[in-house]
């Protein structure tokens, strides 16, 4: 199976597992790093906890060597998605409307490869946002495209 293949099948098997729990399926990832690894990233409105890893981890692990579906050898990590995820799926870009994101470009887009600016909406083509230029908010919203952008997260102030 090729890779998104992979992360298809797993959110797959991880679902129903989470079924009758406040835990949700935040993203799945088999990459190739030295090893392979398959990492489970869950989420709950109230933050992940280790015993809460752990739980998945398990049920997780034993559908897997049942069901054998990576012929690969592989690491199985279960962990929080972080708070510094980045959006990829449709909730995660309207959980973040009104606030501040971080975009990384491909290539420069108006000069810059980076930009904090105030996500406004998104489609599956673009997204709409206010740049935020010397600290403060412009007026005018901007669309970009989004196979422009490397790489978007929630902009943390420290």
């Amino acid at each position: 199976m090729k890779r998104e293949e992979v992360e298809k099948f797993i959110a797959g098997l991880v679902t129903p597992l989470l079924e009758g729990t406040d835990i949700t399926l935040a993203d799945v990832e088999y990459v190739r790093e030295k090893d392979w690894y398959l990492r489970v990233f869950i989420d709950k409105p109230e933050g992940i906890d280790i015993d809460d890893c752990q739980f998945v981890s398990e049920k997780l692990a034993g559908v897997l060597d049942e069901k054998d579906p990576i012929k690969e050898k592989y690491y199985l990590e279960v962990s929080s998605p972080g708070i510094d995820r980045p959006l990829k799926k449709d909730k995660d870009f309207a959980a973040n409307y009104g606030k501040k994101v971080d975009i990384q470009f491909y290539s420069p887009f108006e000069g810059n490869k980076e930009l904090t600016a105030t996500l406004l909406t998104h489609t599956d083509t673009e997204i709409q946002v206010k740049k935020i230029v010397k600290g403060k908010e412009e007026k005018n919203p901007v669309t970009i495209e989004r196979n422009l952008i490397a790489i978007i997260r929630p902009h943390i102030d420290f």
